[in-house]
């Protein structure tokens, strides 16, 4: 009998280690997945594994708090608001700020709850406040989502609980937070490191301690669990107000989730500056037009947007791309050529260059009331 039972373990044992070595194998370096973004532009800084579908864990709060904020902006309600708690907050699970069913708290409190605490009890309230159910709130999320084309992400509650569907990625996070960094009135609660509610008896700590030691935060948040290693999200504005946002996910420790973010953000201040290129629309010169009422038309730029370049760069260059003529009908708006902006010999970006009016295409009616026109006037 012993021998049967050693037998059992050997091959326990021995298909263990089979099954160990046939599971890809990568260093805590190679399981982290991060992302530094401009966040008015954009534009992506650095990256690493920045699309890589993944657990981010309570991360995905910040598309819960960013839904409830559309909601106060769009007047659905407001913070000074006493809402109640319903009976759903007695069977909300993780952490809470033990809300009891009928309780009544202002909406800003509950949101020091949900952003500070990351109390999933004061973050159903505004849940359901927002959208009236939990599911519909978490449809909301989903739709929220996909209109902002974040197409590496799904969740299945507004909480950030593991399960199976549950994904996203730094790319769409860091996306996520940008977005949230456009509204104001939120930073007064990402930017706390320590509070109280219900009267002072309920203490609030916020698991991002970059909210007191680091310059020019604005927000976001840290967290961890066993699925999804440590993740943080940090936005900082520097002393010129360009936002910066990076994200850090799986990282293997809490230094190392730190440690990194700060590293992001640092490098967007030191080697990175926001511009306008300089472009005077009254360079560009009328394109001949064929076959049109009119032998030209005005062209301009569609957009001078602002640009990230590095700060060591000089003034952008520019390269116009038009044709010698186009011809008729010609649309208003209509793309015309290109302007490139160049950074050295590197492309920062292109934009389109358009017709200023719309330009018709020539027809006998229209030559023979010209003709007649000449006749009358003579």
């Amino acid at each position: 009998m012993k021998m049967l039972t050693e037998s059992v373990a050997a091959i326990m044992i021995a298909a263990a280690m089979i099954f160990n070595m046939s599971r890809p194998v990568r260093s805590a370096e190679e399981e982290i997945s991060y992302i530094l973004i401009e966040a008015g532009t954009g534009t992506v800084l650095d990256s690493k594994n920045a699309g890589e579908e993944r657990f981010c864990g309570y991360l995905a709060k910040l598309m819960s708090l960013l839904v409830i904020a559309d909601g106060i902006e769009t007047g659905k309600f407001s913070e000074s608001d006493i809402l109640s708690a319903s009976h759903s907050v007695s069977e909300t699970k993780g952490s809470v700020i033990w809300l009891e069913p009928g309780d009544r708290l202002p909406a800003s409190e509950l949101l020091k709850g949900a952003v500070i605490g990351n109390a999933n009890d004061a973050l159903t309230v505004l849940a359901e406040k927002t959208e009236q159910s939990i599911d519909k709130f978490t449809s909301e999320m989903n739709c929220r989502a996909f209109d902002m084309g974040l197409r590496n992400t799904r969740f299945t509650s507004p909480y950030g609980f593991y399960g199976e569907g549950e994904y996203s990625s730094a790319a769409d996070i860091a996306e996520i937070c940008a977005e949230l960094s456009r509204y104001g009135f939120m930073e007064k609660y990402f930017s706390v490191w320590r509070d109280f509610v219900k009267d002072g008896s309920v203490e609030l700590v916020n698991e991002n301690t970059l909210a007191r030691t680091f310059d020019g935060h604005i927000g976001f948040k840290a967290s961890h669990s066993e699925e999804s290693g440590y993740c943080i999200a940090e936005g900082a504005r520097d002393e010129n107000g360009t936002v910066y946002i990076a994200v850090v996910l799986g990282a293997p420790d809490e230094e190392t989730s730190f440690s990194e973010v700060k590293r992001l953000i640092r490098k967007g201040f030191s080697e990175f500056r926001t511009t306008v290129p300089g472009f005077l629309d009254e360079l560009l010169m009328p394109v001949k037009v064929m076959n049109g009422v009119d032998s030209a038309v005005e062209i301009r730029l569609s957009s001078q947007n602002q640009l990230v370049v590095p700060k060591a760069a000089k003034e952008l260059s520019n390269k116009v791309v038009i044709p010698e003529f186009i011809s008729a009908p010609v649309k208003k708006g209509q793309k015309i050529g290109t302007v490139g902006f160049y950074c050295g010999d590197t492309l920062v970006c292109e934009t389109a260059i358009v017709a200023e009016k719309n330009v018709d295409r020539l027809s006998y009616s229209y030559i023979l009331r010209k003709m007649l026109l000449k006749v009358i006037k003579k």
